[in-house]
């Protein structure tokens, strides 16, 4: 069975341990060191008092999840947020990651919000496809921004426009307020029947296939 609900800090544990090997071996966080369990429950009880962060379960294991944050804290950037996704090696290609992002897109939209950005560590031609397939373009680049393993890195900018660009725009409404109604509940419903389900078996298959090719 899988379901996508709201994060709560009961999730964090799960949720960092399918975070902590992208600061340990990737240059997809930008963080040397993974962050405390308080630290990452500080992080959910902080930012859903105004955003969603959203959690995949497959047969109740947490699969992967996602989440938005703020994309600049003065006045002028409250309609705009960042939002990245993370999702457990065993259950890639599961279509999760796209599951997350279009509940996302939704939620954001009914909230007020106009943009969406993401920052790519470069190279990662991978991420950059798929975010291009949700509808994403690159915006730019900050050039040799982040340093990591030895070495200076791009962020390549990706943005997604959910609506179109009002003269005058309203303020955004926080999202425990429309946590409760029941288009909420539906988008959930809706985005986790899309992920794709695969069984020990199959990924124990595509792993051998794997490293045949490899």
């Amino acid at each position: 069975m899988v379901t996508i609900q709201p994060a709560t800090e009961a999730d964090a544990a799960e949720m960092l341990e399918i975070y902590m090997p992208y600061v340990i071996s990737t240059t997809i966080s930008s963080e040397y060191e993974a962050p405390t369990l308080e630290v990452f429950r500080e992080r959910i009880r902080t930012y859903t008092t105004q955003l969603p962060w959203l959690i995949c379960r497959i047969d109740g294991k947490a699969a992967g999840y996602g989440y938005a944050a703020p994309h600049r804290t003065r006045a002028g950037y409250q309609w705009s947020v960042e939002t990245s996704i993370y999702v457990a090696p065993e259950f890639h290609r599961c279509g999760i990651a796209a599951a997350l992002y279009r509940a996302l897109f939704s939620l954001l939209v009914r909230q007020g919000y106009y943009n969406i950005f993401v920052g790519i560590t470069s190279p990662n031609e991978r991420s950059i496809k798929f975010h291009t397939a949700m509808g994403f373009v690159i915006s730019g680049a900050y050039q040799n921004s982040m340093y990591k393993f030895g070495q200076w890195r791009d962020v390549i900018w990706m943005a997604k426009s959910l609506r179109p660009h009002e003269i005058a725009p309203v303020p955004t409404v926080p999202f425990p307020l429309i946590l409760q109604e029941t288009q909420t509940e539906a988008v959930f419903l809706s985005q986790a029947q899309t992920v794709r389900v695969r069984t020990q078996q199959k990924r124990e298959e595509e792993d051998g296939d794997k490293e045949k090719t490899g």
